[in-house]
């Protein structure tokens, strides 16, 4: 499908998703973890490992992955009230939900024997799509946990099974569009979360209208939006961690280089410059 035009208030096609950016190892003492930004929203992700797992799984030799969702106060533009493990709010621990059930799709439990995968995802600040913004941001932390456990020993195989990503796309004055903000979101005529294997299957698809009935045409023209949408935040995924990792040798290069200049050589540029 063709974007007709330039008709959104941020200057974005129909089909082009806000800017894409994320970094590792925010926390030390997690196995994975990664500040994501995706347009203004700002998430950050961590993967911790527990030693046990949910009543329903012990003795089975099973593990288990869960995830939690919270927002901090000042995450919106007028402050929320903060969350605490006895005053949750329900969007809160439906999102929560959502990411666990949407990770576990594609998460091989068993390599971990009974431990669970906690994923705690917080939104420092928030532009609409925060919980596709989490799933994806999720991923790319549980990628690097993998990397971490496989090193340690602490699993004997990958237990990701394909990758994953997620995006918002909608209805908007009769025109599909992709990777709504918030200002989108708040007018928007019809929104839908799409949950999409790098396989290219469908997880999960979460929404509705707002104002009135679609055809199953626009539905369509919707879903292929999504689809084309995650192809394109698989391929930046990569390239910024590509990038990323090149950045990472570089610097490595450059420091054992330096190690290896004797102390008179460097005091002699120094005076030379």
């Amino acid at each position: 499908m063709q974007p007709k035009g330039n008709l959104r208030h941020d200057g974005r096609l129909n089909n082009q998703l806000r800017s894409v950016s994320f970094s590792y190892n925010i926390f030390e003492y997690t196995a994975g973890s990664v500040f994501f930004k995706l347009g203004k929203n700002k998430i950050l992700c961590a993967v911790t490992l527990q030693n046990n797992v949910p009543v329903f799984l012990r003795g089975k030799e099973s593990g288990w992955l869960t995830a939690e969702y919270a927002m901090l106060p000042a995450a919106t533009m007028v402050r929320t009230q903060r969350e605490t493990q006895l005053r949750k709010n329900g969007r809160s621990i439906e999102i929560s939900r959502f990411i666990g059930r949407a990770l576990r799709a594609i998460v091989d439990v068993s390599v971990l024997g009974e431990r669970t995968i906690i994923v705690d995802c917080d939104v420092i600040q928030a532009d609409g799509g925060t919980r596709t913004a989490c799933i994806t941001a999720a991923y790319l932390a549980l990628q690097h946990a993998q990397e971490k456990w496989l090193k340690t020993k602490k699993i004997e195989k990958p237990f990701l099974r394909d990758g994953i990503v997620a995006i918002s796309a909608g209805i908007l004055n009769g025109e599909p569009i992709l990777d709504l903000d918030y200002a989108e979101d708040s007018v928007i005529d019809a929104d839908f979360n799409f949950v999409i294997a790098e396989s290219g299957a469908i997880i999960e698809i979460q929404g509705g209208v707002e104002k009135k009935p679609i055809s199953w045409k626009l539905f369509e023209d919707v879903r292929l939006l999504a689809a084309q949408g995650a192809k394109q935040l698989f391929v930046q995924c990569k390239q910024d961690k590509n990038n990323m990792t090149l950045l990472k040798r570089n610097r490595q290069k450059i420091t054992e280089k330096d190690e290896k200049i004797p102390l008179f050589s460097l005091k002699k540029r120094q005076l030379n410059l």
